[in-house]
């Protein structure tokens, strides 16, 4: 189910454009709610005391910029990510269409997760550095940044740390599409119309179910994740892990044990609560970003609404339209001074 739908009188760069600055603008609005969530599943001493206190005791230890930590990481990642995994799902699309050039919602759920799995790898190391700023005191840090955080982790600790956990971002993928795909089939069920029908509200709240229910049943292996990313013998009292474990089974098999099985969902409140505004941010920013564009390419006949420019084919996409007009101004202007006859 994609989020976010290439519109093809978009350029490539300027799609691209559009995803990025969504990704941005609702991933910083949201970073405290993220912060929160990795906090509690990492098992640090803020989380002790519930979802709400995790808050205050945030702020009292560190102020108001701990909420924004490893933001800037978040952001980062965000442009390599979209570029990998839009590259991986159209060469999977083109590879699982049939002869009519259709695909099914499996398929494309099934391309939608690879190329998530694959970008994730590619970017992997990123990801362990932003909960590694997370999870330290920003008033005494042990990294001063992403850079010195990869240099710091790479020189202290070996490249193998930098991949801990990254077998959970493929096993965690199993659950969540299998959520994806039920989600798919049942909403439009409830909707009775076809996906290709729907209203962008319905549509977000698509979004957001399907988001909220594949994440509940991959949650645990992110916790995991967290918590293999986080413990570090460089970091204060070991990263403030809660448990203390050797390998990925371990790590479950600890948790369970001394924490109990409903602890695998820690931080999953925070993570439910950040949906909404998130995909809402996303959506409203990125249909602004788009609709800027789709006027400087000359389908709307103002970057503020959605009228369309009067005797436009929406059809042509970008550079079609363009030569269209070169060809037309041209003849134009042939047609202003036709040529004198001897």
């Amino acid at each position: 189910m994609a989020i976010l739908k290439r519109d093809p009188r978009l350029t490539s760069w300027q799609s691209t454009l559009c995803g990025g600055v969504a990704g941005v603008l609702s991933r910083t609005a949201t970073a405290p709610l993220d912060v929160v969530k990795i906090l509690t599943q990492v098992g640090t001493f803020h989380s002790k005391q519930g979802f709400l206190n995790t808050f205050q005791l945030v702020y009292k230890a560190e102020g108001l910029q701990a909420f924004w930590k490893g933001n800037l990481t978040a952001c980062v990642r965000l442009f390599p990510y979209s570029a990998v995994q839009l590259s991986a799902y159209h060469r999977l699309s083109v590879l699982f269409m049939d002869d009519l050039g259709q695909i099914s919602p499996s398929k494309a759920i099934l391309a939608g997760s690879v190329a998530g799995m694959l970008a994730a790898i590619v970017i992997y190391p990123t990801d362990v550095i932003k909960t590694r700023l997370i999870v330290q005191n920003s008033l005494e840090p042990t990294y001063r940044g992403i850079i010195h955080a990869l240099y710091t982790v790479y020189y202290q600790e070996g490249f193998r740390p930098l991949y801990r956990g990254v077998s959970l971002s493929i096993l965690g993928a199993v659950p969540f599409s299998a959520g994806l795909f039920f989600m798919d089939a049942s909403l439009d069920r409830v909707w009775q119309v076809s996906g290709a029908r729907l209203t962008p509200l319905q549509n977000f709240v698509n979004g957001c179910l399907a988001a909220a229910v594949a994440q509940t049943l991959s949650f645990p292996f992110e916790t995991v994740k967290k918590k293999m990313q986080a413990q570090s013998h460089i970091l204060p009292h070991c990263g403030g892990v809660d448990v203390h474990f050797n390998g990925v089974v371990d790590c479950f098999r600890q948790i369970v044990k001394i924490k109990g099985i409903l602890s695998l969902w820690n931080g999953l409140t925070a993570n439910l609560l950040k949906i909404f505004p998130y995909y809402g941010l996303m959506f409203s920013t990125f249909e602004c970003c788009k609709r800027y564009f789709l006027y400087q390419n000359g389908y709307l006949v103002s970057p503020l609404s959605n009228q369309l420019m009067p005797g436009v084919d929406q059809s042509l996409g970008p550079w079609e339209l363009q030569e269209l007009r070169k060809f037309l101004r041209q003849k134009n202007i042939e047609n202003r001074n036709p040529s004198l006859k001897s």
